[in-house]
């Protein structure tokens, strides 16, 4: 995060609202910390925190909220809140991990729409030993749509990093941030059930619009910088083979053509129904939102004589 960055407001729980009558389970395992994302997550945060019952130290990292996202979470008393101004994903992740007091070793790090299954929870706590080896876990998660789990139209399986020790991670890009692991890297069998469109389409697309803006910003930033050498796509490294696969993929052109073919064709979207065909869409029109950001930011720059690198979108 910034240096300038607003202080956080730390609050302890049960300030306000009815606390719920289930405490934290103790059960077998390690104790484990978890961080919440949230703006304006009413709808979502407290069938959320339902299902992170197995921790005593809950922190919601809220970006100041209008809505009752705080007092909601207030009312568990598993639930701490920092207040933060956010201002780009990967800046806010690092504030968060530099900068909370996590109460214990290992974090686990879950949006306000998604769930945790109860495997994912005990799966935590038992691998949550302070002298592991490993300095973070990758998981999976499910996403659904239309009340459907989109298995092939959204790329199941994709690993993410979610369970780590916060001095052993950052995070780059200002948007779909990658995080970066000091060291070893395990995988969960859990997954994380994610519900992107629970506050409905309308939403997704605001949203969307928001994050094709970073997206092409970072595509001028690619296609203005050096090539990444083609051998790093064979990289035994994961970072080196996603940024030589990413300065691949936004030097192409038709790129949302590509990726409605690859997802209907490759990956046989239309197996999951019409939400995956809808799905597929979606994510056309999300990358032709870049495309068309792109040739503005092109066009501008030609009429004002503005020097800076990129190629036709």
């Amino acid at each position: 995060m910034s240096e300038h960055a607003d202080q956080p407001q730390a609050s302890s729980a049960g300030e306000s609202g009815t606390p719920p009558a289930a405490a934290p389970a103790t059960g077998e395992g390690f104790p484990i910390s978890v961080v919440i994302l949230t703006k304006n997550e009413e709808i979502n945060i407290g069938a959320c925190l339902d299902t992170l019952s197995f921790s005593d130290d809950i922190v919601l990292y809220d970006s100041l909220s209008t809505d009752r996202t705080v007092e909601i979470a207030r009312s568990y008393p598993n639930v701490s809140v920092v207040e933060r101004k956010f201002d780009n994903w990967a800046a806010h992740q690092n504030w968060g991990v530099q900068n909370i007091p996590f109460k214990h070793p290992w974090v686990l790090y879950v949006d306000a729409d998604e769930r945790v299954e109860p495997d994912l929870g005990r799966e935590v706590r038992r691998l949550a030993d302070p002298a592991s080896p490993m300095e973070a876990y990758k998981l999976r998660r499910k996403d659904m749509f239309m009340g459907r789990w989109l298995r092939r139209a959204q790329m199941y399986p994709v690993w993410i990093v979610r369970m780590f020790r916060p001095q052993k991670i950052r995070y780059e890009r200002l948007v779909n941030p990658i995080a970066i692991v000091d060291g070893d890297i395990g995988h969960l069998d859990g997954h994380l059930i994610h519900y992107p469109f629970s506050k409905g389409v309308e939403q997704w697309f605001e949203r969307h619009n928001s994050y094709s803006s970073f997206e092409a910003k970072e595509l001028l930033k690619v296609r203005a910088g050096k090539r990444q050498p083609l051998g790093k796509l064979l990289s035994r490294d994961a970072n080196d083979r996603r940024a030589a696969l990413k300065d691949v993929y936004y030097r192409l052109a038709f790129r949302p053509q590509i990726k409605w073919l690859y997802y209907m064709l490759v990956r046989w979207a239309w197996l999951d129904g019409r939400p995956g065909m809808a799905y597929a869409r979606m994510t056309y029109l999300y990358e032709y939102m870049i495309t068309i950001k792109v040739m503005e930011e092109m066009a501008r720059r030609r009429e004002t004589g503005t020097t800076g690198g990129g190629a036709s979108a």
